[in-house]
């Protein structure tokens, strides 16, 4: 059990730390009229690592783990060259998705794979629109002009509530095949 524990956790860190270094190292692939930087596929499933480390840890110790991935997240960013004000919105939206995220998979009453789409899809948007418009929008180090905001808050959210699907999918699949072997017994 405890590797499992393990395991989740640096997961969920190397997740976090893959994604910085994508967005950093490679350009964003052309999604048709989407602005989706690289790292946005890892970002998504960070919400469902994030999921299973609160699953596996408990919600306290959840807490103490995303403090960490919010100081790895802005040391590998700014270590990758992005400027401050980028740290800075990547570490707001950090606390504030993963804060969500964590606090609607706790309080929602629904089955473990709803869990995860809900919060995470909620925990998803807010990420897009939060680092979108403080990072890289004219308010924040204009990388983006106010005509390709929606096009790139739009594209994050999309292949990340995709990713959300995916793992509330899988979740869902791997639970159903745990209780259909657990009475086969």
């Amino acid at each position: 059990m405890k590797v499992w524990k393990t395991g989740t956790v640096a997961l969920y860190l190397a997740a976090i730390v893959a994604a910085n270094v994508m967005t950093a190292r490679l350009d964003p692939p052309a999604i048709g009229p989407f602005i989706v930087p690289a790292g946005t596929f890892l970002i998504g499933a960070t919400f469902v690592l994030r999921d299973l480390v609160q699953n596996a840890i408990g919600r306290t110790a959840t807490y103490a783990w995303i403090g960490v991935a919010m100081v790895l997240s802005a040391i590998t960013s700014y270590a990758l060259g992005d400027t401050l004000w980028i740290v800075f919105a990547s570490t707001l939206t950090f606390l504030f998705s993963e804060t969500v995220d964590t606090e609607l998979y706790t309080r929602l009453r629904l089955s473990m794979s709803q869990r995860v789409l809900v919060s995470g899809t909620v925990g998803s948007l807010l990420d897009s629109a939060i680092f979108v418009v403080v990072g890289l929008s004219p308010l924040g180090a204009g990388f983006l002009a106010w005509d390709q905001v929606g096009r790139a808050i739009a594209g994050q959210a999309i292949i990340k509530t995709a990713l959300q699907l995916v793992g509330a999918l899988v979740i869902w699949n791997l639970l159903k095949f745990s209780r259909a072997n657990h009475y086969s017994r």
